[in-house]
């Protein structure tokens, strides 16, 4: 039986003239699933933020620091995301960005440094079900550990996307629609807050950075262009103003933070 070949470019099906990229954890939701995970049932709050520093600084890398704090959480799989469920918010605007977005036929890509069946679990329960079913989600995935089950105390692990120095490189997914020809490229943009966002940032042609996260300070460390925002609501009006010709990425861009 023969395997279809997918695209590296699926979001181009309709030929839109704008493509929106987005972590998830921090920047889709008010807060940090796996930071809410490793500071509540794993190393604490203090560890995190010390090994963030140091994937920050380039003391080591995402994929080993992210796996190492991982690793320190025993509560089974189903028990996590149902004390997930529970405490992560949705980020205010995002959810009427997102149909602004779908009713203007720009495709939204979820590109995520957690795990898939944790991110599907929280938006089906933030957004509904029936739109989580046509977001696009790439990210990595959880796996059993041997003899146990995910539901088993100390029975799941994080399954890396791929064998790049982040578990799961961004950049890869982005690179396939930053490269084409300039009559057939669409508009690229990027939203992201943390560490795992640190290789799609000089991808897009426009970047926006949470204020007050680790996205910024790596930003301004690389003089990497980039707009702040705290919200979705400001994201939305400035794709408004640029959708509509009132404003461009340059402009915005060179307006900096």
């Amino acid at each position: 039986m023969m395997t279809a070949i997918q695209s590296p470019t699926p979001a181009l099906k309709t030929n839109p003239k704008f493509i929106f990229f987005t972590d998830f954890d921090g920047t889709v939701t008010q807060q940090d699933s796996n930071d809410f995970m490793i500071e509540n049932f794993g190393t604490g709050p203090a560890r995190r933020k010390e090994m963030f520093q140091d994937v920050l600084f380039v003391r080591r890398t995402f994929r080993d620091a992210f796996k190492e704090m991982l690793d320190g959480i025993t509560l089974p799989l189903n028990e996590c995301i149902e004390a997930l469920l529970q405490n992560i918010a949705l980020d205010e605007g995002f959810k009427e960005f997102y149909t602004w977005a779908r009713t203007n036929h720009i495709p939204v890509v979820v590109l995520s440094g957690g795990m898939e069946p944790i991110i599907r679990a929280l938006l089906a329960h933030l957004i509904g079900e029936d739109e989580v079913k046509t977001l696009p989600i790439m990210s990595n995935d959880v796996a059993p550990r041997p003899g146990k089950s995910l539901e088993d105390e100390g029975g799941w692990e994080i399954a890396y996307r791929d064998d790049s120095s982040f578990g799961h490189d961004k950049a890869l997914a982005i690179r396939p629609y930053a490269t084409l020809p300039d009559d057939k490229r669409p508009i690229l943009f990027y939203a992201g807050d943390g560490v795992s966002d640190l290789s799609a940032a000089k991808e897009t042609d426009l970047l926006f950075a949470k204020s007050g996260h680790d996205l910024v300070t790596y930003c301004k460390n690389e003089k990497v262009p980039f707009k702040t925002f705290e919200n979705f609501s400001e994201i939305l009006g400035i794709l408004k103003d640029i959708v509509a010709g009132k404003t461009s990425v340059k402009d915005v861009a060179a307006g900096g933070a």
